[in-house]
């Protein structure tokens, strides 16, 4: 029953952050908010629902590993997986003009959360630091964009363009929303429980299973995204949405969560798993920097990378459950 659990709650948050994203680009169409802004808020933060909803669950249950791992294993899994299987797809190139400013912002926001988990607290004043800095960004971005053709205006244009529902009418976007919000909130909700009964039973931390499980399920959305507009080409919206994605997680995710839950930080992460997260920024930034273009070697080796850490995450508790160590 726990992992037909687990099993419907991926399937719920998949399901459910394609419809919220969809619906609310919907309505926005309708009411003649520009590609632009759509790009930029609804689409990005969108996919990242699921992360916000599961972290906010986990820390509410007092499982502050879920909640702390789920946004550090998000942006891993982000990079590694998301960027890997999106190059292994379709190599691209890298818009230098948008890479340099939103990758900046990516690093930054990488840094500042590093900071922030060393202290060993996430607390109510590092979430206003972080939501200040979404919001900042968020604004400056928008006007930047819009008052100069810009790389990265294109690409936020084009994220739009990819979620966008022409045919749909605002009632209908409307109700699409609110099923997408339902799936992701159920969705959640079963996949930390069902994530809790399993770490409990392999003997891992609820960090662990934050940095896997979790991570993984909640990323479903931006693998999902990412790897259909590769399969059509789009490869740019794929590496927007990746970048994107993290920046929300680290400002949004991890500032809403501290504002509502103040919660510790689990010494693991702040040890090892934080600083593996830093490692693949600089991973991505090398991979994007040399020639401007992510190759489908680059793809396999981030992939690679990313199997050695679940393996490094997952196989003490592997070996426990079947008596070997």
């Amino acid at each position: 029953m726990v992992i037909v659990q687990l099993l419907g709650g991926l399937i719920l948050l998949l399901v459910g952050g394609e419809a919220l994203v969809r619906g609310s680009v919907a309505v926005a169409t309708q009411l003649g908010v520009s590609k632009l802004f759509i790009g930029l808020t609804l689409v990005g933060f969108g996919t990242s629902m699921p992360e916000l909803v599961a972290s906010l669950q986990g820390a509410l249950a007092g499982y502050p590993g879920v909640a702390v791992g789920n946004i550090v294993g998000s942006n891993i899994a982000n990079v590694l997986l998301i960027l890997g299987v999106t190059a292994v797809i379709l190599p691209f190139a890298v818009k230098r003009e948008a890479f340099q400013r939103d990758g900046a912002v990516l690093v930054l926001s990488s840094l500042i959360l590093l900071a922030v988990i060393l202290t060993g607290y996430l607390s109510r004043w590092a979430g206003v630091l972080l939501v200040g800095f979404l919001l900042a960004y968020t604004g400056y971005s928008y006007w930047s964009e819009r008052n100069a053709a810009k790389a990265a205006a294109q690409i936020h244009e084009a994220e739009a363009e990819e979620a966008s529902m022409p045919s749909v009418s605002i009632w209908w976007g409307l109700l699409i929303f609110a099923l997408g919000v339902l799936g992701i909130v159920f969705g959640a909700s079963m996949l930390v429980s069902s994530s809790i009964v399993i770490a409990h039973h392999l003997g891992v931390s609820d960090a662990v299973i934050g940095l896997t499980l979790v991570a993984i399920g909640t990323s479903l959305p931006e693998l999902a995204t990412s790897a259909i507009a590769a399969a059509r080409g789009h490869v740019e919206v794929a590496f927007g949405n990746i970048v994107g994605s993290n920046i929300f997680n680290i400002f949004g995710i991890g500032g809403v969560t501290a504002l509502v839950v103040p919660i510790p930080v689990p010494a693991e992460i702040a040890q090892v798993d934080i600083w593996v997260m830093v490692g693949t920024v600089v991973l991505m930034a090398i991979a994007c920097i040399t020639g401007w273009r992510v190759s489908r070697r680059e793809g396999v080796f981030l992939l690679c990378c990313y199997a050695a850490y679940m393996v490094f995450q997952l196989m003490p508790g592997l070996r426990a459950a079947a008596g070997i160590a």
